[in-house]
């Protein structure tokens, strides 16, 4: 996928999010709002996607969410797609962003983590 795509994935095995805890399902919502105010913050896209993939072989393997930046340039890119066409493409063509842009932006990413996490912990305080 592109530079700036976050996977968010339970701890323990879960196929689905129908089989999350409680707890785990508390967790979710504001995870994937913080996935998605650190992606669109460091990436600026015209929209972001968020959607589910659990897909093994034959039957579900494991929950994986996938919070991804969507831009006019990587739209461009791959011939104008969107949605599930434009995700097809990408992992079809596998192309991958440089190592070293990736480590930058998940350092970047670690960051805004850290500084969101604080200021909501020090909001409920």
């Amino acid at each position: 996928m592109n530079l700036g795509t976050l996977i968010v994935g339970p701890r323990d095995h879960v196929v689905a999010i129908a089989e999350l805890d409680d707890a785990a399902a508390a967790e979710l919502g504001p995870l994937l709002r913080d996935t998605a105010r650190v992606v669109e913050t460091l990436c600026r896209p015209e929209q972001t996607y968020v959607c589910m993939w659990s897909h093994g072989r034959d039957a579900r393997k494991h929950l994986h969410i996938v919070v991804q930046p969507v831009t006019a340039e990587v739209r461009a890119r791959y011939g104008g797609l969107r949605s599930e066409q434009l995700q097809a493409r990408m992992l079809a063509d596998g192309d991958e962003p440089d190592s070293t842009d990736v480590e930058q932006f998940c350092e970047r990413a670690r960051e805004l983590f850290r500084v969101i996490t604080d200021s909501s912990i020090e909001g409920r305080s």
